[in-house]
């Protein structure tokens, strides 16, 4: 099948590098383009380092002579996801595999000139002995977030970085060169990370996909036709902050009431666990005692996963996915938070769209911040439009 417009090479690097394409033939018969077109294009690719080709695969296991494969090793990006209570910041190269990693909690509360200062030292630290040059950083934030200016917009959780550029506190990272930024809520990078590495036997053909974030906070990323959906301001799937009517009246973090959050957010379930006489320093610690049986930790996450279910079944009569993910500090307990959300979504949503849903946990458990956080820069990097712009300017 032949592309409606002449395939750019951006484009050629996109089908060798999601295994579309293995060959120049294989180029040539899917784009349509002349032998020579193709050649050109697979020879300033190889020129800038992103493809290899002819002899320098010699001694990659017999592969024929006009094979092709992407370069994972022409630079790397920087993953940065930051919580409310924890940080964790990775090198991964440009195939999404993972080289180097650091994971610590922090103060609730740390402002961004404390937090982001330390966390550009370690992001150096990391980068030591690191050779393929940084192409990009991407970072997450809880609440919404402006990704065009790289900033959080309305973060309940984290107070005073509303508004705070954090491109500078990174800068220092990568000098001289001057990589970009990328920002994007942590419910989206969720939803990334579900299309990095799908799980072979269960999710090659999800392309439809509610990822739920279920930590202290709650969170939803949308995936539709492939694509991850942010909405008009960035707000899309910001569902810890809608009305339901068994929180009515009580006192939501984000200085409303009848949140979903009030009865459904880790720091609610934390706050009812103080309240019987039992305090718990984070939702972590909830879900601990709820894989050991405690049966009141397990009763307060099934009934989170209730809660959110409720919710949930009008996005799924909306959206129609394949599948719901769940991600966060709950899917430790993906049974039981599993089994609540099951509750109430085939008792409030219809039976067509529910029909063949599946229910999953977050292919990338603990780490799939990160690893969305990564898929977001490689999606901007590796774009068509980003490497033919790359190519252009080193032309």
């Amino acid at each position: 099948m032949t592309t409606a417009t002449p395939a750019s090479a951006g484009e050629l690097l996109e089908l060798v590098r999601t295994g579309r394409a293995e060959t120049r033939s294989g180029l040539r018969s899917i784009t349509g383009l002349s032998r020579t077109a193709v050649v050109s294009r697979v020879q300033a690719l190889a020129q800038a380092g992103l493809l290899l080709a002819g002899e320098e695969l010699a001694s990659t296991g017999g592969r024929p002579p006009g094979a092709l494969l992407f370069n994972k090793d022409a630079g790397v990006v920087l993953a940065v996801a930051i919580g409310r209570s924890r940080s964790q910041l990775a090198v991964f190269d440009l195939d999404g595999t993972e080289i180097a990693a650091d994971s610590r909690d922090h103060e609730v509360g740390v402002g961004p000139d404390q937090l982001m200062t330390e966390v550009a030292a370690r992001l150096t630290t990391l980068l030591e002995g690191v050779r393929p040059p940084v192409a990009a950083i991407g970072l997450s934030l809880p609440g919404t977030v402006d990704t065009e200016r790289g900033v959080s917009l309305d973060s309940p959780v984290m107070a005073g970085w509303d508004g705070v550029e954090l491109a500078p506190y990174l800068a220092g990272v990568t000098a001289p060169a001057a990589v970009p930024l990328y920002v994007a809520n942590d419910a989206d990078v969720l939803a990334r990370a579900e299309l990095l590495g799908r799980r072979d036997d269960l999710r090659d053909d999800l392309r439809d996909v509610l990822v739920v974030k279920a930590s202290t906070g709650l969170g939803l990323g949308i995936v539709a036709d492939g694509r991850v959906l942010s909405g008009h301001l960035g707000a899309a799937g910001e569902i810890g902050h809608t009305k339901l009517a068994v929180a009515d009246g009580l006192p939501c973090r984000c200085g409303s009431t009848g949140c979903l959050e009030t009865v459904a957010g880790g720091w609610a379930l934390c706050a009812q666990m103080a309240a019987n006489g039992r305090p718990v320093g984070h939702v972590r610690e909830l879900v601990a005692l709820a894989l050991q049986g405690d049966a009141e930790a397990r009763h307060l996450v099934r009934e989170s996963g209730r809660h959110v279910g409720e919710l949930l079944a009008i996005a799924i009569n909306l959206l129609n996915p394949q599948a719901v993910v769940v991600g966060g500090d709950m899917a430790g307990a993906f049974d039981t938070f599993a089994a609540g959300l099951r509750e109430s979504v085939y008792a409030r949503a219809g039976a067509l769209a529910t029909r063949d849903l599946q229910f999953l946990p977050a292919m990338h458990g603990d780490r799939a911040g990160l690893v969305g956080c990564a898929a977001l820069a490689l999606d901007h990097v590796l774009a068509p439009s980003a490497v033919d712009a790359r190519l252009a300017a080193h032309a």
